[in-house]
């Protein structure tokens, strides 16, 4: 039988509602009657104590907020009544001790993928075309319509093939309630031909509007992220087109692919405009040479490997209520399997590890990692605070409605995706992980931003988790979607990919989500299972200005 409300930790003053609860019902828990004087909608939460003004309210056993006036007992916590509060932190002791999950059912699997001269192993092979200044787009633009469709991977026009239908129905002199109350006919898209290449998943253009006209760093951070796609283990080659003068030179490129990877060997063609001249010079040679380099990339296949070699990046946006408490704890347990089994895994969205900071702070594996870690939160906060923002203004509109009132709930629920092992190493952005077990990687809250950025890390396969549901995915690394509640699955299944909602419906444990999840995970690393937003090509990609983005 579902629960109706969940207390997620003994110290907690607030109870989750899991259901729609009414004004004037008496709630028993744990042996106390609470009468509630409001409305409690599903995901939102109740005072278990009365809370005089700018008294604590502590939720998943930390501070979350403060009362801006009295809240009763059964009173509900919203915006109107609680500020955003979280403790100070500072370099404390190291709390590492951890207890390891069962790994029996894990320890004989392998995944197949695709096999660097690095050591890492890809989970998917494509080829990227990567432009090193916006005054290039155009140009990849050209390269796309020619490549893609005439290499067997595009989709059938199925949003064109409606249009011509409308086109239809309006020469026929259909009125506009005729056209509007159409039944249009919508096929299933699917790849418009068999591909030429068949062990090459794609070409993938990662266009972006940066590279000139801002600040150096911001150009220099740039080549970094770029590098760190060039040198993904996802990917087999590179073309790069640069204008000549921009700030982001070709030579920072370089510099960057080398300290990731001292012994680069894969293809990287690079065709400079002002050097070559005319575009029809540039754009064919450029074809050409891709053309070239998609022959050798054929000629890798899969093969075996253990999951030590997986790298999943974890990530959360629309999210709710639930997120803390279903879809994130499940890709943490997760999270603490793969680590267990030798993997790694990486936490980032640091805004969204406001009022957290000292616990993952402690489990850093020494002092100077925590050190390093607390600098940067301070930092970036500090700098949002500088243009009249900060980490307390980061939950959305939906993010409050659906029940996430403070930003420290938000990131208490969030942090719960990092599951319980030591933290290994903090990176900045863009800095590439290479340790295994946990990392933390300074990236913004922004999913596209933070899921652009983790890839570029290093991630080959990215858990995302969603109670509102969000199309977010990535041009080189499979981004599997995961509701944190039942109802969003059905709903938006065409972009779904898991039901964490399973958790809070009451017919599946926290544990048995993970290693479920983690089945999947070894599936779409396999190339086994194609998850939606590979097949619906949700190819985001925005490279983060490190002025301020929440």
């Amino acid at each position: 039988m579902q629960q109706r409300v969940l207390k997620v930790h003994p110290a907690d003053n607030v109870i989750v509602a899991l259901t729609d609860l009414k004004k004037g019902e008496i709630i028993s828990f744990q042996g106390v009657d609470y009468e509630l004087v409001d409305d409690i909608a599903a995901k939102h939460k109740f005072l278990t104590e009365d809370r005089a003004v700018d008294e604590d309210i502590t939720m998943y056993g930390v501070l979350v907020g403060k009362a801006k006036q009295f809240i009763p007992k059964g009173g509900l916590m919203h915006t109107f009544n609680t500020r955003h509060a979280s403790d100070d932190f500072g370099l404390g002791s190291r709390k590492l001790e951890w207890t390891q999950p069962d790994t029996t059912k894990f320890k004989q699997r392998s995944f197949l993928g695709y096999h660097r001269q690095d050591g890492s192993v890809g989970t998917a092979n494509y080829w990227i075309v990567l432009p090193m200044v916006f005054c290039e787009t155009r140009n990849l633009e050209v390269m796309r319509e020619a490549l893609v469709d005439s290499l067997g991977y595009g989709k059938n026009q199925v949003w064109k093939d409606q249009t011509e239908q409308l086109i239809s129905l309006y020469r026929s002199g259909k009125s506009v309630t005729d056209i509007l109350n159409a039944d249009l006919a919508i096929e299933e898209e699917t790849a418009t031909q068999t591909r030429l290449f068949p062990n090459v998943d794609g070409v993938k253009f990662l266009n972006h509007e940066m590279g000139c006209g801002g600040t150096r760093s911001d150009a220099q951070a740039l080549c970094g992220l770029l590098a760190g796609y060039a040198t993904h283990p996802n990917v087999a080659g590179v073309t790069v087109l640069s204008l000549g003068c921009q700030n982001a030179q070709v030579s920072i490129l370089k510099e960057e692919i080398a300290k990731r990877d001292p012994n680069f060997a894969k293809p990287l063609y690079v065709f400079e405009q002002q050097e070559i001249g005319s575009e029809e010079k540039l754009i064919a040679g450029a074809i050409k040479q891709t053309f070239a380099g998609l022959i050798e990339a054929n000629k890798i296949e899969r093969q075996p490997a253990p999951l030590s070699k997986l790298v999943i990046g974890l990530e959360c946006g629309g999210s709710d209520g639930f997120s803390g408490i279903s879809a994130n704890p499940a890709i943490g347990h997760t999270s603490d399997i793969l680590i267990s089994l030798g993997g790694t895994v990486i936490l980032a969205e640091f805004p969204e590890l406001c009022g957290v900071e000292q616990e993952l702070s402690d489990r850093c594996v020494d002092e100077e990692t925590a050190l390093k870690f607390n600098s940067l939160m301070k930092i970036y906060n500090s700098r949002a605070e500088a243009v009249g923002s900060g980490f307390y203004m980061n939950p959305s509109p939906g993010n409050i409605k659906d029940g996430l009132i403070t930003d420290a709930i938000k990131s208490a629920g969030a942090a719960k995706k990092g599951g319980n092992s030591p933290v290994v190493d903090v990176l900045d952005y863009p800095e590439k992980v290479t340790k295994p077990g946990l990392n933390l990687v300074c990236t913004p809250g922004n999913d596209v931003e933070s899921t652009t950025a983790e890839v570029a890390s290093g991630a080959t396969v990215v858990l995302f988790t969603t109670g509102l549901g969000t199309p977010t995915g990535n041009p080189v690394a499979p981004v599997i979607k995961l509701s944190t509640n039942t109802k969003l699955y059905h709903k938006m299944n065409d972009i779904i990919d898991i039901n964490c909602g399973t958790i809070i419906d009451g017919q599946e444990t926290i544990d048995e989500a993970g290693e479920r999840i983690l089945d999947y995970v070894i599936q779409v690393a396999s190339g086994q299972v194609t998850p939606h937003s590979v097949r619906l090509g949700q190819d985001d990609f925005i490279p983060w200005k490190r002025g301020v983005s929440l």
